[in-house]
């Protein structure tokens, strides 16, 4: 009989001890080190059936043909960098209740058109829990294979049987390999069945979909090693209590990590947003103080999007500082810059800075808006509804210029402005525009003189 050893692994980065600890030596987390057991009798990674692959010389090798295979669904396409690539593993994560089952289901019903039978693994619902879901999206397909299974090496064998053409696995927090003897969920467990699932998945060449189950704090729960392992890291974002879902791409070995797909969540399922622009816009107020439009870029993709704020004398000895959808320290580092170059003193107010539709924004042109939106508040001016602003503020008040200016006045011009207001050394390089009224500004001062007119 094998003799069981048992270890401390941290949560947090996978650092391993013989006891246990209170801090970890790497990390610094405290209380993250679980106790792990493992058999001297494991094997290692399951290799199956597949041969081992030998070594090849640089230059024998084929590069860009990565056969990419269409989902189906757009928006989801254009995170993955066109398609899903054979032999890929993706790992999507998000909230519970985000939307991440609905996504792989519909996509799975996609797939099994161009690809064959896709094997859908789930450990947490029951195969008639997911008929239920599928029925509510009008989907029936016999070539979607239910599994309801968490034994590693059973669904690895039960996929070599049925050869598919894509596996879902939801979630790899259920799923344990015989091989250790810690709980499903652990950091060992993870681990290893993560490791042994991209193994199956690049000697088989199949693509896999992995969803993540996400702690407090929202990154993916688990060992750090387990967004390594993978190919592409997709996050669900969005407020439940809002019906859009920002599905953004965190890593990706096969294309930009800079782009964002856009999603209703309807009754009949997710619905893909190809002009999210217009869409976020569709109930922005006319002629309230408080208000404007800001362009942002996601990747290739332009984005208008309405900023709000809300200044009010504060009630407390503490002023309040609230920010919904951009950067706390970003928002206080403009409003220290508006007191110092522009003089407009805040001491005594409350600020309250939202962006509209659940979205987050975090690029530095969005600053032009954030203090633009603000001082509009605060004056009780209103911006000329049809004026749309983009530029990085330094910390001397400087408006410094941003790239992909064309995408973004392209998009302004699309949806219907007629005056942008953006950084003057971006100004000066672009071509007229008899649609368009553009107005290049140097600094804070000028650019709210300028604004609030």
């Amino acid at each position: 009989m094998s003799r069981i050893k048992s270890f401390y692994q941290c949560q947090a980065c996978g650092h391993t001890s013989p006891k246990w600890l209170g801090k970890c030596p790497d990390c610094g987390a405290w209380n993250t080190m679980v106790e792990e057991k493992s058999s001297p009798d494991a094997r290692g990674h399951v290799h199956g059936n597949f041969e081992r692959p030998r070594p090849q010389p640089l230059s024998s090798i084929e590069s860009g043909k990565e056969n990419r295979i269409s989902t189906g669904i757009n928006e989801l396409d254009r995170v993955l960098g066109g398609g899903v690539v054979r032999g890929s593993v993706i790992l999507v994560g998000g909230d519970p209740g985000i939307g991440k089952s609905t996504l792989l289901i519909q996509a799975a019903s996609k797939l099994s058109e161009k690809s064959g039978k896709v094997l859908y693994v789930s450990g947490e619902e029951s195969p008639e829990q997911i008929k239920l879901r599928a029925e509510r999206l009008g989907i029936d397909s016999d070539s979607i294979i239910l599994l309801s299974e968490t034994n590693l090496e059973g669904i690895i064998g039960t996929a070599a049987d049925i050869s598919p053409g894509t596996v879902v696995i939801d979630s790899i927090q259920t799923m344990f390999t015989e091989e250790l003897t810690s709980a499903p969920g652990s950091v060992g467990q993870v681990r290893e069945c993560a490791a042994k699932l991209m193994y199956f998945a690049k000697r088989s060449e199949t693509p896999l979909f992995i969803i993540g189950h996400v702690t407090k704090e929202g990154s993916i729960a688990g060992p750090r090693v387990l967004e390594h392992i993978v190919d592409t890291v997709l996050y669900f974002e969005g407020d439940r209590g809002h019906a859009y879902r920002i599905l953004r791409t965190v890593k990706n070995r096969f294309g930009s990590t800079n782009e964002i797909g856009v999603f209703e969540m309807t009754d009949s399922g997710l619905k893909a947003i190809e002009n999210p622009s217009e869409l976020f816009l569709s109930e922005r107020p006319q002629n309230v103080s408080g208000s404007t439009v800001v362009a942002s870029m996601e990747g290739t993709r332009p984005l208008l999007i309405e900023l709000q704020a809300l200044v009010s004398p504060t009630t407390f000895g503490m002023p309040r500082r609230t920010c919904i959808g951009v950067d706390f320290n970003r928002v206080n580092l403009l409003l220290a810059v508006r007191e110092k170059i522009a003089g407009l003193h805040l001491g005594g107010m409350d600020v309250f800075v939202n962006v509209v539709g659940g979205i987050r924004i975090i690029e530095p042109a969005v600053d032009m808006g954030v203090i633009g939106v603000i001082a509009s508040s605060l004056r009780e001016v209103p911006v000329h509804p049809k004026t749309v602003l983009f530029g990085e503020v330094g910390l001397s008040g400087e408006i410094r210029a941003v790239n992909q200016v064309e995408a973004r006045i392209k998009e302004a011009v699309k949806i219907g402005f007629e005056r942008v207001v953006l950084p003057r050394t971006n100004g000066a390089q672009l071509r007229g525009d008899p649609r368009l009224e553009i107005i290049g500004v140097n600094n804070v001062e000028e650019f709210l003189e300028v604004l609030l007119v």
